[in-house]
């Protein structure tokens, strides 16, 4: 219940704050207060409700991650908000938020927006994307950086479902768990790829 009593706990603070959620005011109190709301990475997959054995194209996550070539990777994150984008066999292609600074993750889910299944903003919303859409949009080059292959073998944690009207929250959270490198440096790293 952590992930809920989390996201209550932000919506009663923007509330108070006279704030409507997905506004560019929201956002800015959002980058300035989220730190201090944050509860540890254990904690926040505690909550059974949106616990899932399985992902979605389209849908966002956290899970835990070891990667299988982590030995060959400048660096790679443990805990990984991903959108599917693509389904393997073994694994899927998905967009990883967490490779760029939380204002482009912003940036990027509006871009992303436009292939929202409904404007509902709830449980039914998910994104319609495939690698070959976002190669060819080139406005949406904040995704560059982000397209990462995960092996089902090596996700080591069921996948905690973040529901569409919680995905600029999510998108905020410095849930980042980076391996090899500081954030500042996946942060630059990835702008060079705009």
């Amino acid at each position: 219940m952590a992930t809920k009593k989390l996201i209550d706990r932000i919506q009663t603070s923007l509330a108070k704050e006279g704030l409507q959620p997905r506004t560019a005011a929201a956002r800015t109190w959002l980058r300035s207060k989220v730190k201090d709301l944050t509860p540890s990475k254990t904690a926040f997959m505690r909550d059974q409700e949106r616990l899932r054995n399985k992902s979605m194209i389209g849908r966002m996550y956290f899970y835990f991650y070891d990667p299988k070539t982590k030995d060959r990777l400048p660096y790679y994150d443990r805990f990984p908000l991903v959108i599917p984008i693509e389904r393997y066999s073994d694994g899927f292609l998905g967009l990883n938020l967490h490779y760029i600074h939380p204002k482009q993750r912003l940036i990027l889910l509006d871009k992303l927006s436009d292939t929202l299944t409904n404007d509902k903003y709830d449980e039914t919303s998910r994104l319609r994307l495939s690698y070959p859409y976002l190669s060819s949009a080139s406005k949406i080059f904040e995704a560059t950086p982000c397209i990462k292959r995960y092996l089902f073998s090596h996700i080591e944690s069921r996948f905690l479902e973040i529901t569409a009207d919680e995905w600029d929250i999510a998108a905020m959270l410095p849930m980042e768990s980076f391996v090899g490198a500081k954030t500042s440096r996946v942060y630059s790293d990835s702008r060079k790829k705009f």
